[in-house]
């Protein structure tokens, strides 16, 4: 994290403990997403193609459908020689990801049980909202033993429109029965800290491959560097 970043962590207001808690899931709890971008890598490789690692930056904090719209718009050449295999791609992605989490499993991020663990005890709810199908979700929170401490999950297949609009946080709180004002949503990406905001929470970043742009630091969102800063930022704030 960058000098403007952290002082930008430090100066950027929250004002009581949150009603509830909105985690997202892949790069801010599981660390997923150099898994995911090397799920596109080889799964073009198998397909005998290259892939733009460029395209899956851009893809991060979005869900499929439109991972797969934004596939099919940067690979879209007027009558090519050769067709780029989009839909063989997106059909073997999911394989080549699962086969990777097979190899290597799933790790957690730093501080994440600590920060459950206070939620709890502080009796806060927590909900996931995840950019992820809901049954592909499920078992990556099953496989990590973490969905017994969420009170709900919303996956990305379970609302109209996917990050950076605000349907799946607003879901979320509907689903705890909590105001969106009175919610805190944690993230790792853009599109999800954009809809955080359309939503009406209060957003933290903890940037997981890369750092928040120029256009998202200058919206004033608290930028922290792991979940372990999350856990004492919200342990300092006074009880609501």
């Amino acid at each position: 994290m960058n000098e403007s970043t952290a002082r930008l962590a430090r100066h950027v207001p929250i004002g009581r403990r949150p009603a509830a808690v909105i985690f997202d899931m892949d790069g801010l709890m599981l660390d997923t997403e150099p898994l995911a971008a090397r799920a596109w890598g080889e799964a073009a490789t198998a397909l005998g193609v290259s892939f733009d690692m460029s395209l899956a930056r851009t893809m991060i904090g979005r869900n499929f459908a439109d991972c797969a719209t934004m596939l099919r718009e940067h690979y879209a050449v007027p009558h090519p020689a050769a067709p780029y295999p989009i839909d063989a791609l997106l059909g073997s992605w999911h394989a080549a990801y699962d086969a990777i989490v097979a190899r290597e499993g799933l790790a957690l991020k730093p501080g994440l049980h600590e920060l459950l663990d206070w939620l709890e005890a502080n009796a806060i709810p927590r909900a996931v909202a995840t950019s992820t199908r809901r049954e592909r979700a499920l078992a990556k929170l099953e496989h990590t033993a973490l969905l017994p401490r969420f009170h709900d999950l919303v996956g990305g297949d379970e609302v109209a429109r996917g990050k950076p609009a605000p349907d799946i946080y607003v879901e979320a709180a509907r689903r705890l029965r909590t105001d969106v004002a009175g919610c805190i949503a944690l993230e790792d990406s853009e599109p999800g800290i954009r809809a955080a905001l359309s939503a009406g929470m209060t957003p933290i970043m903890v940037p997981d491959l890369h750092p928040p742009s120029p256009e998202l630091l200058a919206l004033d969102v608290a930028v922290l560097p792991s979940l372990h800063d999350v856990l004492r930022r919200l342990a300092a704030l006074p009880a609501s």
